[in-house]
């Protein structure tokens, strides 16, 4: 039974991807401290945040919508990596894209359990 936004697995992948990015971006180019650096880490901040404040909404539908937008944060944490790896600040292997596959999948499946919850 969940009994708070940390105990899902989903929330918790998400910090983990957090902690990730902000170890890379460490490595940025200074120049980038209010451009790249601060987008990517505010996408990835925003993903468990939204997983957290949703949970705690109202209603399931409102959860819904939350798990929406930390789905399309995860999209933009994904291209502001591809951004860094063009711009040679990053390597491919760099790119914990598992991990962002992970979470894509567990956010999509938990959708779609809350939906099934909900009809």
């Amino acid at each position: 039974m969940v009994q708070s936004f940390k105990d899902l697995a989903v929330w918790e992948k998400s910090m983990e991807l957090c902690e990730r990015i902000y170890s890379l971006s460490d490595h940025f180019p200074a120049s980038e401290k209010y451009g790249l650096t601060s987008q990517i880490r505010r996408a990835a901040i925003s993903i468990p945040s939204n997983i957290a404040e949703g949970s705690y909404r109202q209603t399931t539908k409102e959860f819904i919508q939350f798990l929406y937008i930390s789905n399309g944060s995860i999209s933009e944490v994904e291209t502001q990596l591809e951004l860094a790896k063009r711009f040679n600040y990053i390597n491919n292997s760099d790119i914990p894209i598992d991990l962002i596959k992970q979470i894509r999948k567990m956010i999509t499946n938990l959708i779609k359990a809350l939906k099934a919850k909900t009809t």
